[in-house]
């Protein structure tokens, strides 16, 4: 009889540790962390088309150029391919509008903005941006015969000051909040919009300095109002998807690498000097 109950009661013990070992196991199942999921990005997407979409107004020199044959030419052209080599990818260029370059980038027709994008809250409001690529500001662009008469923003600001802006980006924006008594011009085309000052038909345009640099070496007759001191301070950046911090921390790695090596002020050289 002892044996039996000695059997009995060894029975009963396994079987209870049985029971604990499993309800320890399906315990650890519920608490242990699973592997996260894997975290999209659009970097993946980048590599596995094989191709890099990069928004560019194409209108705006010296960043991004739409040559009469189609194709795109500047600064952010020529480092929109460097990054794409880094990636082992091809360089698309989208062709957009500064009015429509918002809603074209978050509809998702590219990757990346660039080419002369300035920083402001309200597209930031919408998208990443990179880490700053170039410090720039707002600067007045005149026939050179008139660079005493436009020193100041009270000088720019009268009703006999004829201003022209091209529509929908940061320089309409500039002229129409601080240049309200001016007669104001919004033409259309960012390409020849500098021949209306030249031709006299318009006074002066408040642009980023760096491009008032540039038009000057192309047309010597106009000339830069205190380039080095602007009236509005500004920061150029490149636009990225909303939330994805894989491919911002790429992109801003890649333009880290690309300043210290001297890699970017060699393309800003071969279009500014």
């Amino acid at each position: 009889m002892k044996v039996m109950l000695t059997a009995a009661r060894a029975a009963l013990m396994a079987g209870a540790a049985l029971a604990v070992s499993a309800a320890y196991a399906q315990s650890a199942a519920v608490v242990s962390p699973s592997a996260p999921p894997a975290i999209h990005s659009r970097l993946d997407d980048i590599i596995k088309s094989g191709a890099l979409r990069a928004c560019a107004t194409g209108d705006y020199k010296p960043y991004s150029f739409r040559r009469p044959d189609g194709q795109f030419e500047g600064i952010d052209v020529d480092l929109v391919a460097s990054l794409a080599k880094s990636l082992g990818v091809k360089p698309v260029i989208v062709p957009t509008t500064w009015k429509g370059l918002m809603d074209d980038f978050t509809a998702g027709k590219c990757d990346i903005a660039v080419g002369g994008v300035s920083v402001t809250l309200d597209r930031a409001a919408r998208a990443y941006y990179s880490s700053v690529v170039m410090v720039d500001g707002k600067s007045p662009i005149v026939r050179c015969a008139d660079v005493a008469k436009y020193q100041t923003l009270a000088d720019l600001n009268r009703p006999s000051t004829r201003a022209i802006a091209n529509p929908g980006g940061t320089n309409e924006r500039f002229a129409r909040q601080y240049l309200p008594n001016a007669t104001l011009t919004i033409y259309p085309d960012n390409v020849t919009i500098f021949k209306q000052i030249v031709d006299g038909k318009a006074d002066v345009m408040v642009t980023d300095a760096s491009e008032t640099l540039l038009q000057h070496k192309l047309n010597p007759t106009l000339c830069p109002v205190n380039p080095d001191k602007p009236l509005q301070f500004g920061e150029k950046a490149y636009l990225l998807p909303r939330g994805d911090d894989i491919f911002k921390q790429y992109v801003d790695q890649w333009l880290n690498l690309a300043q210290k090596t001297g890699e970017y002020q060699k393309v800003v050289d071969k279009w500014l000097k």
